[in-house]
C-alpha cells in the first residue's frame, strides 16, 4: 500500500520533544515494518516550509531558510516525493464536489495529489479533515501507534 504523509506528521518528526513526536515515529516504523511505501507531495513541502520558517511566537518553528532547506532535503531522502503532475483539474473537482472552503483547500490539494498519483491512504493526526473524501482511506496516527 502507498501512503501519503500529512504535513503534521512531518512537523512532528522534526520536533523530537513535541508530545506527539513519538506517536508519529512509532506509526512510521509500523508502516515501514509492513512494507508500506511512504510518500510526500510538493504541497507537503510548501506547508512544511511555511510552518518551519514562521516565527515561534506565531506558532511556527522559527527556522532560518538554511535550516528549513536542510530539513526539506532530509524529508526528500526519507520519503518518496511524488512527481508534480498537473493537479488543478482534480483539485477543482474535489473542492467543488465536497464543498471545500477556507484552509481545508490545502488538504484538498494533498488529496488531489493522491488521486492523480494513485495513492490510496493518508496518515494524519487530523483524520476528521480528510474523512469527507470517498476516494481515499484515512489512517489516524493515534489509532496506529
Amino acid at each position: 500500500m502507498a501512503v501519503l504523509l500529512d504535513t503534521n506528521i512531518l512537523l512532528r518528526l522534526v520536533q523530537p520533544h513535541h508530545p506527539s513526536a513519538h506517536v508519529a515515529t512509532r506509526s512510521l516504523r509500523l508502516l515501514r515494518a509492513n512494507n508500506e511505501i511512504l510518500h510526500i507531495a510538493q504541497q507537503n513541502i510548501v506547508e512544511f516550509w511555511a510552518v518551519a520558517t514562521r516565527p515561534v511566537a506565531a506558532n511556527g518553528l522559527g527556522y532560518s531558510t538554511e535550516q528549513a532547506t536542510a530539513e526539506v532535503d532530509a524529508l526528500k531522502r526519507l520519503f518518496v516525493l511524488l512527481p508534480e503532475l498537473p493537479l488543478q483539474d482534480a483539485w477543482e473537482r474535489l473542492v467543488t464536489d465536497y464543498h471545500v472552503s477556507g484552509k481545508n483547500a490545502h488538504d484538498a490539494r494533498l488529496v488531489a495529489a493522491m488521486v492523480v498519483n494513485g495513492i490510496e491512504s493518508i496518515l494524519t493526526f487530523n483524520a476528521q479533515d480528510f474523512l469527507r473524501y470517498g476516494e481515499i482511506r484515512v489512517l489516524d496516527v493515534t489509532a496506529l501507534s
